[in-house]
């Protein structure tokens, strides 16, 4: 049970680290993009968000299937916590840019136009104006990626990926050990709600309202 909880937790910070980095900066480009009138960008928004969609709109558990391979040949392995990753972060990258891109179309656009007016850069506008101003919906999205993460990485314990997802399916509904299923049930649960609590108070700190 407790090597079922690391697993999980090992799974989830992993991949929310990749997906962070990798979700913001797609999140950004797809902002810079609808922003600017020009065909090329508008062509290059219309693909990124298509591309986006599509993994977005993919199961979870049909798109491990998919990537057992190339997920085997990135980690060495197709069972167990590690080859759960790639798949974690393909899924959620694009849920999270997403996000991302809401929270920065969010800003208000006069203190854009503020930033503008005082001859500010491009990457001054991101990080002193985008990212402080949208602060909070940050928080708030990776609270949210979190938590579908915790959903993932019990999906992902159906088909080898280990993690309390693969100890209420093999130890506990495959040999009709009911108690095992709700312990495990109960500590996913444990772990969502202190993900939630520890986001939503980040959110109300960084709020300026």
């Amino acid at each position: 049970m407790q090597q079922a909880a690391i697993d999980t937790l090992f799974m989830t910070v992993v991949a929310m680290i990749f997906v962070i980095i990798i979700g913001f900066l797609l999140g950004l480009l797809l902002y810079s993009l609808s922003r600017n009138k020009s065909p090329f960008a508008k062509i290059c928004y219309s693909v990124l968000s298509v591309v986006s969609n599509i993994f977005r709109s993919i199961p979870y558990i049909v798109l491990i299937i998919l990537l057992m391979d190339f997920s085997r040949k990135l980690v060495g392995t197709g069972i167990g916590a590690k080859a759960a990753i790639p798949s974690l972060i393909v899924s959620a990258a694009p849920f999270y840019a997403r996000l991302v891109e809401i929270a920065f179309r969010e800003v208000d656009s006069g203190v854009l136009e503020a930033a503008d007016a005082m001859g500010a850069s491009r990457i001054q506008k991101i990080f002193k104006v985008l990212i402080p101003e949208s602060t909070p919906a940050l928080l708030s999205g990776v609270t949210l990626t979190t938590i579908t993460m915790i959903g993932f990485t019990a999906m992902a314990g159906i088909i080898g990926g280990g993690g309390l997802g693969g100890l209420a399916y093999q130890e506990g509904f495959s040999r009709n050990n009911n108690t095992v299923t709700l312990v495990a049930t109960v500590l996913i649960l444990v772990i969502v709600f202190i993900i939630q609590f520890v986001g939503d108070q980040l959110v109300k700190r960084s709020d300026k309202r």
